[in-house]
């Protein structure tokens, strides 16, 4: 096993303005790289660095008003496989452009990201339970190593407050997770273990306590994830568990990466009825950037995006694109790596989204749905018996 006492993460840095952090800070520059979509110089937005009011967005053609945006409502996606390709090819240099990853950091700057979710599933698990954790710290281990290796980009967050301390100082807040539920088996001491290295999102798909049905050891998890702060992700799950999952979670939960199966049968797509359950949950359905999942155009991403909106509610709605490949990987027209977010924001502005619920799609979603989680935890903690 490749996990040792290396891997206790780096505590982020205390940020003393803790009241604050959900203000843009004024040292937060726009990425530059958001020029190549359009020859005219784009605007600074607000939160840029030299902008001094904070009013809406300079008015402009939609894609200079989706930078504008994005600029102080940057994107947090709920879902990148970059850690599994950095096992398999630890070559890839993702502080400079890498043509042989869809992901590094000029293009998730280029694409307004200031939060990212890294996943640490398998795309392929192993039989043995014992492999599958063993698996798992390996992959934990890696992403650590990456928050090191390149500490001007990316920052390990656990916390809302992190997310948005990151955010201020022009790094992308980097959150681990998820973990698939299987390495958890009749005892919640990996939960803690994980949660301990920094993991803050497990997805119980695939475990014998989320399988068929929500199990009572399924439930202690539940509880035991809301005491630490951990977001349950839904994705992967049966339509019958994830609502059950929704409904005993305290705290909201999440499907990091989905789309909707009403637009387009899929798995993995989220139907109306789990829907409905976040919307209840007050959770979070996060739209990848899968083709097999959406369609092979911007256009039908946009459309998946609307109709989680119509039905989940505007407050439930985020983005998880799933990139982190090598090439090969189908994508929508327009979304082919992370620097296409201005272009679908762009779209959604031309449909008529307000920029206040493009905000909370790109940013404020996610940030509500971490405090809620946080919020939840302090409670559990104050009622625990000593």
């Amino acid at each position: 096993m490749a996990a040792s006492l290396s891997l206790l993460p780096p505590r982020p840095e205390p940020n003393a303005m803790a009241d604050l952090q959900d203000e843009p800070h004024t040292d937060y520059a726009a990425p530059t790289a958001y020029t190549a979509y359009t020859a005219d110089p784009v605007p600074a937005g607000p939160g840029t660095a030299g902008a001094e009011d904070t009013s809406a967005p300079a008015a402009g053609s939609a894609l200079e008003r989706a930078v504008a945006l994005l600029s102080v409502h940057p994107v947090t996606d709920g879902h990148n496989t970059l850690v599994w390709t950095l096992r398999q090819s630890p070559y890839h240099d993702i502080d400079t452009p890498d043509s042989g990853v869809d992901t590094d950091i000029p293009r998730l700057r280029a694409g307004g990201v200031g939060a990212q979710f890294w996943s640490l599933l398998l795309p392929q698990e192993a039989a043995a339970p014992d492999q599958v954790l063993s698996d798992t710290l390996d992959q934990i281990d890696v992403a650590l190593a990456l928050m090191r290796r390149y500490p001007d980009g990316l920052c390990l967050a656990l916390t809302a407050d992190d997310m948005a301390d990151a955010r201020n100082r022009g790094r992308i807040a980097s959150f681990l997770g998820p973990v698939t539920g299987r390495t958890l088996t009749d005892s919640l001491g990996a939960l803690r273990a994980f949660h301990a290295l920094g993991v803050r999102i497990l997805a119980p798909a695939g475990a014998p306590w989320a399988r068929d049905e929500l199990t009572p050891f399924g439930h202690e998890v539940v509880k035991e994830m809301n005491r630490l702060s951990m977001l349950v992700d839904l994705t992967g799950c049966t339509p019958e568990v994830a609502c059950q999952l929704a409904g005993a979670s305290k705290a909201p939960v999440i499907v990091s990466h989905t789309a909707a199966a009403a637009l387009k049968p899929h798995p993995g797509n989220v139907t109306d009825e789990v829907l409905l359950a976040l919307r209840a949950a007050q959770g979070l359905a996060m739209v990848t950037f899968d083709a097999a999942q959406t369609g092979d155009s911007l256009h039908a991403v946009a459309d998946h995006v609307e109709h989680v909106r119509a039905v989940a509610g505007p407050d439930c709605v985020g983005l998880g694109a799933t990139f982190g490949t090598e090439p090969g990987v189908p994508r929508p027209a327009g979304l082919t790596d992370p620097s296409g977010y201005p272009r679908l924001v762009a779209e959604l502005l031309e449909r008529g989204w307000s920029e206040t619920d493009l905000a909370l799609l790109t940013w404020g979603n996610a940030q509500r749905v971490l405090r809620d989680a946080e919020f939840t935890a302090r409670a559990a903690q104050h009622r625990r018996p000593a």
